[in-house]
């Protein structure tokens, strides 16, 4: 052997020039450990599905938030849309009619009251937003 060749199983670093085996991340000789690469593949493929699912439910309930939002948004433009005579008051429920030319009307009878074209219940908000209002809670209201 040359005097500058290390045995195989002395771990010498030429650049630093220092045996450095206890630095290394892995084994360094021969009765060391064999490395061996665990199969994740399941625990991937596990996640992988649980995090789509997670995801996919999320994108479900802002989906059906922005429809919700759409819808109030359609409303709104609906009531502020129709012919109306009087100024609103924020907190009072009016109803929406439709007359004979099919344009809109807000009054403050209600449909038991008359034999207009109903198309809904609203109520105007602290917001100045216009929110409809279910058919059990107008009849709640009324009473």
């Amino acid at each position: 052997m040359s005097k500058d060749k290390k045995p195989d199983q002395v771990v010498y670093n030429e650049d630093s020039q220092r045996y450095d085996a206890s630095l290394k991340p892995y084994a360094t000789n021969v009765g060391a450990p064999a490395i061996k690469i665990t199969d994740n593949s399941t625990w991937k493929n596990r996640n992988i599905q649980k995090a789509n699912k997670q995801i996919q439910a999320k994108y479900l309930e802002l989906k059906a938030a922005y429809d919700k939002m759409i819808e109030e948004l359609e409303y709104n433009n609906l009531v502020y849309n129709s012919r109306y005579n009087f100024e609103p008051i924020v907190g009072e429920v009016y109803h929406l009619y439709r007359d004979s030319s099919q344009k809109s009307f807000l009054s403050i009878i209600a449909p038991n009251d008359c034999n207009f074209d109903y198309i809904g219940s609203f109520k105007l908000n602290s917001e100045f937003v216009w929110k409809k209002i279910n058919e059990a809670d107008n009849n709640l209201q009324t009473r």
